[in-house]
């Protein structure tokens, strides 16, 4: 994907340390940004300050140096990341993440140019550990937010590229799961967000509609109780059974999947990012919050999109009115999705593909 580009005429940094811990979409979005400054400045020393969980998905990446924060050592943790740090200076601190535990985190970076948000996006004391500021835009996906960090320094992401790496052993063991060529639905049901899931009822009248069809549906996510919980009554509503691979997977695992399936159902979640950056098509489903701030990043042709018509019901005034970001993550949101909804961009995709 590309838009005009404006290359920098800028000398390149020696050493650039970049902060955004989490979460897993975030992270996501922040790779075409590390691959916008690896192909301007192949030479500039890149250091990524990566969530430990979010490091299982791009640690790998190569030219990059990983320092993980465990944000659940608390203090030790960022003490960790501060001992990792000492010696090293750095041309410039891209701070991309202005929770107040990140802004503190920032403290143990050395770097003379330090920049951060536009005052608009700034809180939690963000405003006091940085010294220069991104442009200021509303309206913007929360990847092109990103990707603009690089402005200050000259350049601008001009092409949005991923290339995350996918073990041999997550492609092997993704065959495994999902051999031959049959049309592949992957539902991930579960948001970090109680508030953005869908009804576990609604999602399997869904799965059985999709069954139905001949196609395969695997239900996927993580180890948590939460997920295994909302997998538990996924199934036990469904008619038909689908695959259940949840808690199976890991984050590579993931990526690998995506690539044998195509079509991924899923609220707002980290699942959504992860296979819009290996190619995948996205059913997302939003009401608690905007598509166009973040959704898809590169289709969201297939989602269904009720965050309008939320805005109205809860907010009483519509979204084009709400300062940009707004989350509506409210009781019972979600409800304004229904199953016919999903069914009807279902059955879009499908016949997009000839797959119907």
């Amino acid at each position: 994907m590309s838009r005009d580009s404006s290359p920098s005429s800028l000398p390149a940094p020696a050493a650039l340390c970049l902060l955004r811990t989490s979460a897993i979409g975030d992270v996501t979005h922040v790779v075409p940004l590390v691959r916008t400054l690896q192909q301007a400045w192949p030479q500039t020393a890149l250091t990524w300050i990566v969530g430990k969980l979010e490091r299982k998905l791009v640690g790998d990446i190569g030219g990059v140096q990983f320092v993980t924060f465990d944000k659940a050592a608390g203090w030790r943790g960022m003490r960790e990341v501060h001992a990792a740090l000492r010696g090293h200076r750095f041309d410039a601190l891209l701070q991309m993440q202005v929770a107040l535990r990140s802004n503190l985190l920032s403290l143990g970076v050395r770097a003379h140019r330090r920049i951060g948000y536009d005052h608009a996006r700034s809180k939690d004391l963000h405003g006091l550990v940085i010294n220069e500021r991104i442009p200021a835009r509303s309206g913007e996906h929360v990847l092109d937010a990103l990707g603009s960090f690089c402005e200050p320094l000259g350049l601008k992401q001009t092409q949005v590229r991923w290339d995350i790496p996918v073990p041999e052993e997550a492609h092997a063991w993704a065959e495994q799961q999902l051999p031959g060529d049959t049309p592949t639905l992957l539902v991930s049901p579960t948001s970090s967000h109680a508030l953005r899931n869908w009804r576990p009822e609604r999602y399997a009248a869904v799965i059985d509609h999709v069954l139905s069809r001949g196609w395969r549906v695997a239900l996927v996510g993580g180890p948590s109780r939460g997920e295994r919980a909302m997998a538990d009554a996924v199934l036990g509503a469904c008619r038909r059974r689908p695959l259940d691979i949840t808690g199976k997977d890991t984050l590579k695992r993931m990526l690998a999947m995506c690539t044998r399936a195509q079509l991924l159902l899923t609220p707002d979640s980290g699942p959504m990012h992860m296979a819009n950056a290996m190619g995948t098509k996205v059913l997302g489903l939003h009401a608690a919050s905007n598509p166009n701030r973040s959704g898809p990043y590169s289709d969201r042709r297939w989602c269904v999109d009720k965050y309008d018509e939320a805005a109205l019901r809860f907010l009483g005034k519509p979204a084009s009115e709400l300062a940009w970001g707004t989350k509506i993550e409210r009781q019972g949101v979600m409800d304004l999705i229904g199953v016919d909804d999903v069914v009807e961009r279902f059955e879009a995709f499908a016949s997009s593909r000839a797959l119907a």
